[in-house]
Formats: C-alpha cells, sequence, structure tokens
C-alpha cells in the first residue's frame, strides 16, 4: 500500500495548527480579559498560565515549519499575501512575553505599563490571527505558482469579522481556563464571563458560516447550499457539524453556571474549536490555498516527505509527552505567588 504522505502531512499541520489554536488561545484569552480583572486577581491569571504559556507556541513552530517543507508552494504564495498580519502578530507575542517577564519585577508606574502591553499585545495578537484567518479563507489571488494580489488584500469586512469572532473565542477558552485554574471570586467571575462569552461565540460562529457561503461557490457547494436551492443529500450529509457546534456551545454555558463543573466548561469551549475547525476544512478541502492550488499541487517531492515523515514520527509523540507531562505537573489550582519565584 502506497502512503498518501501529501495527505498525511496536512493533517499533521492542521493538527498543529489547531494544537496551537487551542493552547495558546487559552493563555491569550486570559491576556484578553486582563483590562476586566483587578491587580491581585490579574497575578492568579498570569501564575495560570506561567508554567505553560511559552511551551504552548511550540505547535506555532511545528505548523509554519511544516508548512514550508512540506508545502513550499503554499508557504511561498501565503506568506507575501499576509505579511503585514503576520508581522503584527509575531511582534505582538514578542511583545507580550517580554510583558509577561518583566511585569513580575517592575514597580508600580512600571507594572501599569507591562500590564497593559500583556493584554495589548494577546488581544493585537489575536486579532492578527484572525486577520491571517480571515484573508486565507476569502481566498488569494494566485497567478500562475504566486502570488498576485495586493499588499492589503486581507483587510476586508470579512476578516474584520473573522478576526473579532476568533478573539471572542479565545476569550472564551481563557475564561473557561480560569474556570479551572482559580478559585474564589475570580472563579465565580469566570463563570459568569464564560457564560456570556459562550453566546456571543455562537452569534459569531452564525455570522462567519453565513457570510462563508457567499466567499466562493465552491464553499456553498461544499455545504450543498447555494441562494436558489438545497442539495439535502449533501446538506444532512455535513448537518452534524453545526449541530454539534451548538451543542457544544449549550454544554459551555450551562457546565460553566455549575459551581462544581471546572474541567467541563474548558472541554466544551474545546469541542466548539473542533466543529469550527473541522467546518473550515470541509470548506476549503482539498485546497491549500483557497481556492486555487490543491494539496498535491503544493506538495514537495514523496521522497522530502517520507524523509521528513520519518523525523516527525519520532519528535512528535517527544512534544506530545512533555506537553502532558507538564500540565500533569503544574495541575491544580493558581495562587497569586507561584507565577515567579
Amino acid at each position: 500500500m502506497t502512503l498518501d504522505l501529501p495527505m498525511i502531512w496536512a493533517v499533521i499541520i492542521a493538527t498543529a495548527t489547531f494544537l496551537y489554536v487551542v493552547l495558546d488561545g487559552f493563555d491569550l484569552g486570559v491576556g484578553i480579559l486582563f483590562p476586566f480583572a483587578s491587580d491581585s486577581e490579574r497575578d492568579i491569571m498570569l501564575a495560570s498560565i506561567a508554567p505553560v504559556w511559552d511551551g504552548n507556541e511550540t505547535w506555532l513552530v511545528l505548523g509554519g515549519g511544516g508548512l514550508f517543507a512540506a508545502f513550499p508552494l503554499a508557504y511561498a504564495t501565503l506568506m507575501p499575501a499576509m505579511y503585514l498580519p503576520i508581522g503584527f502578530m509575531l511582534t505582538a507575542l514578542i511583545f507580550r512575553g517580554v510583558a509577561f517577564e518583566f511585569r513580575a519585577k517592575a514597580g508600580f508606574r512600571g507594572k501599569r505599563f507591562w500590564t497593559a502591553a500583556f493584554a495589548g499585545g494577546s488581544l493585537v495578537a489575536a486579532l492578527s490571527q484572525g486577520l491571517v484567518l480571515g484573508g486565507f479563507l476569502q481566498g488569494i489571488t494566485v497567478e500562475g505558482r504566486s502570488f498576485a494580489g495586493g499588499h492589503w488584500d486581507w483587510l476586508t469586512p470579512f476578516s474584520l469579522l473573522v478576526a473579532a469572532s476568533l478573539a471572542v473565542g479565545y476569550a472564551l477558552l481563557g475564561s473557561c481556563w480560569l474556570i479551572l485554574k482559580t478559585e474564589g471570586e475570580l472563579n465565580v467571575k469566570s463563570r459568569r464571563v464564560s457564560r456570556r462569552l459562550a453566546a456571543g461565540v455562537g452569534v459569531a460562529m452564525f455570522a462567519v458560516s453565513l457570510a462563508m457561503l457567499s466567499v466562493d461557490p465552491t464553499v456553498a457547494d461544499h455545504w450543498g447550499v447555494s441562494m436558489t436551492s438545497i442539495d439535502w443529500l449533501t446538506f444532512m450529509a455535513v448537518a452534524p457539524l453545526p449541530v454539534l457546534a451548538g451543542v457544544s456551545m449549550g454544554l459551555c454555558w450551562w457546565h460553566a453556571g455549575q459551581p462544581g463543573s471546572e474541567l467541563a466548561p474548558l472541554l466544551a469551549a474545546v469541542g466548539i474549536f473542533v466543529t469550527g475547525f473541522l467546518g473550515l476544512a470541509l470548506s476549503t478541502y482539498p485546497n491549500i490555498i483557497p481556492y486555487d492550488i490543491t494539496i498535491r499541487e503544493a506538495a514537495a517531492a514523496d521522497n522530502a516527505l517520507l524523509l521528513m515523515l520519518v523525523g516527525v514520527s519520532v519528535m512528535l509523540p517527544v512534544i506530545l509527552g512533555y506537553t502532558a507531562y507538564v500540565y500533569w505537573v503544574f495541575r491544580g489550582k493558581a495562587t497569586a505567588d507561584a507565577a515567579h519565584h
């Protein structure tokens, strides 16, 4: 049996991207929620993500590096189209990382500055990722085998909608993480915020889903709908995804209101992202650059993909193992004095 190496690598990169979105998403969400917390609550919020936040970004490196190595044509097309928002994102992540360390050592005025830097860096990073995603989903202008659009093609009402929606989703992940990791008044506040954000994410996903149908005819065909008719066979085959998304939102909203339920809200929030991610994959498949370059057209040579697969088969279990170990070691509730010693 011959291995379908391009599809295997597409799944690997999609998995790394999803793990980044979920894992770094909750610590970006914690930063987005910073302005709504007191100074003492912020110390606890930082302590809850201190052991894991930088390790979460491993998945961004794996996803980006894997795209460069396994799908060089896609990388060479995507990067020129998204230089500006990717630059904003990387700058915000750097600023955020510096703020994380400096805030713990700064005096009163410095602490206020680095608090604002951490919150701002988190929000800008989330919005930038949403702009990249929105610009990607609306399609990239390609002529021949290269990007042929403008530097600002990514900035559209659709990409702004996706950016705002992703920031709300990250905030939901962050608030659900705080339910798991905090106690007392901050826990109660996080539950209240999570319920509001779960409803907000529902509205945002509905709006993005409707907008996606008008982005390209391929998307509507994959969902079996058009302005004039519905292909009921196709529609019924894919209908479980939006149903599961709605169920996940309802479970997140409900569990966030149950005082004894701590892990369930976070798992339900992750479920929302799973259904959303699968929905986007369904909308764009088999394209890796919507809606012009397919996965197989962009893939590197099979011998290169096979060699890299041997390496990733060793390294991926190692990364998963130490990630799980870190989360296990630092399980339990966070306290304000645990962030730095």
